[in-house]
């Protein structure tokens, strides 16, 4: 069994690697994360993912496309639902990657947050995942939270202190002011 996972970070993607593999699953990743601002912050994760890949001996498939126009004009006025559009963005381009390349699930590091909407991604998932011919894989990655955080310092990657979007950049950082 082949699974294909979007991978917002390389911290994100520690935990549910062991999962997927411990379950028997062949995994390959996918980086697709337009949203993320400003363009540093994108190359620093992007750097620590590759760094993680070898690590951890994944095959990574790069959409190195930084578009933050096509995010922005997104959910230009419609703030208050732009998680529901970046989920939907970045699900939808993993599911199409998963059906062409014949892989019997996908599914996201987005699981493993604590701050993400489960809900709402499983249910983007589902959807896209209808629509492509692809099976979303949900599993609840939380559960290894702690650990993932603790074994990222140990490899030294580097750790966003925020989702990744401009508006969550301002949430992390104007409630500290």
């Amino acid at each position: 069994m082949k699974a294909l996972i979007h991978i917002c970070c390389a911290n994100c993607i520690i935990h549910p690697l062991k999962v997927l593999r411990n379950e028997g699953w062949e995994v390959m990743g996918f980086f697709y994360n337009p949203n993320i601002h400003p363009y540093q912050e994108y190359q620093r994760r992007l750097e620590a993912v590759q760094r993680y890949a070898k690590q951890a001996t994944i095959e990574v498939i790069y959409r190195d496309e930084y578009n933050l126009e096509e995010f922005l004009r997104g959910v230009a006025f419609r703030e208050d639902e732009r998680c529901r559009f970046c989920y939907h963005l970045r699900l939808e381009a993993t599911a199409q990657v998963a059906r062409h390349g014949k892989f019997d699930a996908f599914t996201s590091t987005l699981l493993y947050s604590k701050h993400q909407n489960h809900e709402l991604i499983t249910a983007t998932g589902e959807t896209v995942g209808k629509e492509h011919g692809v099976s979303f894989l949900y599993r609840d990655f939380r559960n290894g939270w702690k650990e993932g955080i603790e074994e990222s310092k140990t490899l030294g990657l580097y750790r966003q202190q925020y989702c990744g979007c401009i508006y969550s950049e301002k949430e992390r950082y104007l409630r500290k002011s």
